[in-house]
């Protein structure tokens, strides 16, 4: 019997994809840091989306799937909403410490967990999740950085927050309607046709530097296609309430990526500030017996 990876990654504990998802998401983020005085934060998430654009076609070949008009809209406005996301995301962080800058990002899974949610918990964790971006926000202000990067970073990733919570429920939809890595494929290179008129001029630099076009490789395989071909797995198996629970897993990765990598540590209130957030993210998750009614199991 051929080696199939997905059937191989479906024997692999939820959480442990979450740990390797964002730990190779948040070291894209931090090569992706290094080229923004290069090209320009916008620039390079449009590229990070174009990267995994062409691996993932090359690889899935979705062209040999037949597809409903129905399922290939859901698909391309999924891909809008993902590169939305890296957009607004890489803005965010050109302008804020990668650690805070996910923390608040979070807003978007914690609305997710509690829209689909129900009870104390998600009231519960929305307070939690409030309390920790309001003092990281806070944080953020009183930081030191200068007035212009405050307003574009939280503004950036609260946008980026919004976009967020759209890619987990399309992402959700999208994975339980097939083959989640092909139409991953199709997604991206939505996202990057849609984007292509207000970013690729900006971003010719690369083509023609041999270092830059590596790195841009690096960050669009380690950012985009390893954590959301990993997301898709996920995905498949629980529901989108307990997709945001493990999501509590990644601000921790952030944070030690953005403290080794960019010598961004944290203080004690921004620690505070990413503990409620998480706290928030476990909070919201409902009983595993709740979720049966939304699960779908892998495929056979």
């Amino acid at each position: 019997m051929p080696f199939r990876p997905a059937r191989a990654l479906d024997a692999v504990p939820a959480p442990a994809l979450f740990v390797v998802s964002g730990l190779t998401q948040y070291v894209g983020a931090a090569i992706a840091v290094g080229l923004f005085t290069v090209v320009g934060a916008p620039e390079v998430a449009w590229l990070r989306v174009v990267v995994a654009a062409v691996v993932l076609v090359a690889w899935r070949r979705p062209w040999r799937s037949r597809w409903t008009r129905r399922d290939l809209g859901w698909v391309c406005v999924f891909g809008v909403a993902l590169a939305a996301m890296n957009v607004t995301f890489y803005v965010a962080i050109d302008h804020l410490p990668l650690g805070t800058a996910v923390a608040i990002e979070f807003l978007g899974p914690v609305s997710v967990a509690a829209v689909t949610g129900r009870g104390w918990r998600e009231r519960g964790g929305i307070a939690l999740a409030a309390v920790g971006v309001v003092l990281l926000a806070g944080v953020t202000l009183d930081s030191g950085l200068a007035h212009d990067d405050v307003v574009v970073g939280l503004a950036a990733i609260l946008a980026a927050a919004a976009c967020w919570a759209g890619y987990i429920l399309l992402g959700r939809r999208v994975a339980v309607a097939g083959s989640g890595v092909t139409s991953l494929a199709v997604a991206m290179s939505a996202g990057a046709v849609v984007f292509a008129p207000l970013l690729a001029p900006g971003s010719a630099v690369v083509v023609t530097d041999p270092g830059l076009l590596a790195a841009v490789v690096g960050v669009g395989v380690l950012s985009s296609v390893v954590p959301y071909g990993l997301d898709q797995v996920i995905l498949r198996r629980v529901s989108t309430a307990t997709f945001s629970v493990l999501l509590a897993l990644l601000p921790a990765s952030a944070t030690v990526v953005g403290a080794v990598a960019l010598g961004q540590v944290p203080n004690g209130l921004e620690l505070l500030g990413l503990a409620l957030v998480s706290g928030a993210i476990a909070l919201t998750g409902r009983r595993a017996g709740d979720d049966r009614d939304e699960e779908t199991p892998p495929p056979a």
